[in-house]
């Protein structure tokens, strides 16, 4: 790897991985923060997309055209849905699809793009196997799961959308980028791992426990990423 993309939603995830970097410049695109230098030995980009998918696949899209990376890494926080999950665990991404893609009026089902060879994109299995086996090493008190990850621009606070995200894609967590940073890597032919520590439960409780832990999540991916980069 020359050099590393790694995008986080929010300015709280992004900003411990920069205080750990040997930052060469930081520019503006695109109202972001594009931040170049080495981070483990390794050259990385470090950049806060913002929430939500059209902001994260802009970002994605200046990665892949302005820095020319070689592989995509996206940090950040999701709310569970598979049962096995607690909070703090980690979710790395098998693939990724969006799960408020709807043009059922075309006779499509429910999270499929039109006129697009594939819906469901796919991450990077040598990337997905080194983050399983860096994560037990350096978060041994948490679990990591290898599972999909479902996005739209909705936070998931209620137990009748939960299970339908559940019964309809057979997601482990929901959040709001995933899908959109898979999806412009994929059109870009850049491997990619979303990475995504638990938050919240995605239902009635959500909102309450989102504030508590966000913190904690946080504090698992920077020390996953940190040391994923410097195996990479």
């Amino acid at each position: 790897m020359n050099r590393i993309g790694i995008i986080g939603a929010m300015e709280e995830e992004v900003n411990q991985l920069k205080e750990r970097m040997q930052v060469r410049e930081a520019v503006q695109i695109a109202s972001m923060e594009f931040v170049l230098g080495s981070l483990e030995g390794k050259e990385v980009v470090v950049v806060r997309c913002g929430i939500g998918k059209v902001n994260a696949a802009i970002c994605t899209q200046v990665l892949a055209d302005q820095y020319q990376v070689d592989c995509i890494i996206n940090t950040g926080v999701a709310g569970a849905l598979y049962q096995k999950l607690n909070i703090g665990d980690i979710v790395v991404s098998t693939d990724a699809l969006q799960h408020d893609m709807d043009a059922t009026g075309f006779g499509y089902p429910m999270g499929v793009i039109p006129r697009m060879e594939t819906s469901i994109f796919e991450a990077d299995r040598g990337l997905l196997e080194a983050a399983r086996k860096t994560c037990e090493e350096v978060n041994p008190d948490i679990q990591v799961f290898a599972g999909r990850i479902v996005s739209g621009d909705q936070f998931i606070s209620d137990k009748e959308t939960k299970e339908r995200l559940i019964r309809q894609f057979q997601g482990y967590c929901t959040e709001m980028e995933g899908a959109a940073i898979a999806q412009a890597a994929w059109l870009n032919q850049i491997p990619f791992l979303i990475i995504r520590a638990i938050s919240d439960k995605a239902d009635n409780s959500a909102e309450m426990d989102y504030g508590e832990f966000e913190a904690k999540a946080i504090e698992h991916t920077v020390k996953l990423v940190g040391a994923l980069v410097l195996r990479l």
